[in-house]
């Protein structure tokens, strides 16, 4: 009985390995061509905003405005806007698919070779640690982005503020005649960084719907509730990616350390 079990396990290792395989592929293909065609139309509206396009259409006259409002080519102009978008919702549809169907086999797998417990009777407890992993990685990720930004202006700030000693050591200048000058020395030049930070700062708290003097538990209540507002899962008016990802922006911008600095200016 143990044997068939066992032969019956490695068989639907083999399935769950397979199809992992397969799933493998298609997001990997799904992702380069969506790479390669969001490449090209952003290529396309580069030349758009130089006025390329608008050129060569304008030379070839009627034909040529003719030619664009053609069917099949309103058509894939359409195609390189929508499947960049399309096509990176779809590879994370897949990567959830793939998560769930191979962790469900492979743990019955495990279980049958060797009679290890699996972690879930159905396929709803994997869809919840598959999303709970998810908010973890998205979580870390902005976390890592808010530490990157806090480090550029704290090596901003740095620069600045060993250029006025500079400044001060060499030809004794006063602060207030460097301040939010365009400046440098040796091969460097330096810009006060001040009134940029202010401003994004300002615009962020702006966006938020938050006070200049919030603090980071306020800004992370207005955050949420912005983020849940403007998600595109659940408001699908046209400029709800956009928002949703300014809000994103801002409340990286907004870290610990940025809303000191900020304090300590005014």
């Amino acid at each position: 009985m143990n044997i068939f079990k066992k032969i019956a396990g490695k068989a639907l290792y083999a399935i769950a390995k397979l199809i992992s395989i397969i799933l493998d592929v298609l997001i990997k293909t799904i992702e380069t061509i969506v790479t390669v065609v969001g490449g090209i139309a952003k290529g396309f509206v580069a030349l758009i905003g130089m006025g390329g396009c608008l050129i060569v259409f304008m030379l070839a006259g009627p034909l040529g405005f003719a030619l664009l409002l053609h069917p099949a080519v309103l058509l894939t102009i359409l195609f390189f806007v929508i499947f960049p978008i399309l096509g990176t919702k779809f590879v994370s549809y897949l990567k959830y698919i793939k998560y769930i169907i191979t962790e469900y086999l492979f743990d019955r797998a495990y279980f049958l070779i060797d009679g290890i417990s699996y972690q879930f009777r159905s396929f709803d407890g994997y869809k919840d640690k598959y999303k709970k992993m998810e908010y973890e990685r998205k979580r870390k990720e902005q976390q890592r982005r808010q530490e990157e930004q806090q480090k550029e202006w704290e090596e901003r700030f740095r620069q600045w503020n060993e250029y006025q000693n500079y400044q001060r050591g060499n030809s004794g200048h006063s602060n207030y005649e460097w301040y939010g000058q365009n400046t440098g020395y040796g091969n460097q030049t330096y810009v006060n960084p001040t009134a940029e930070f202010k401003s994004k700062y300002e615009k962020s708290c702006d966006l938020l719907g938050v006070g200049y003097d919030a603090d980071k538990y306020q800004i992370k209540l207005a955050y949420r509730k912005k983020a849940k507002e403007y998600h595109p899962d659940l408001n699908k008016s046209p400029n709800a990616t956009e928002m949703f990802q300014q809000i994103n922006n801002a409340y990286e911008f907004l870290s610990d350390g940025n809303i000191e600095r900020y304090k300590n200016m005014i």
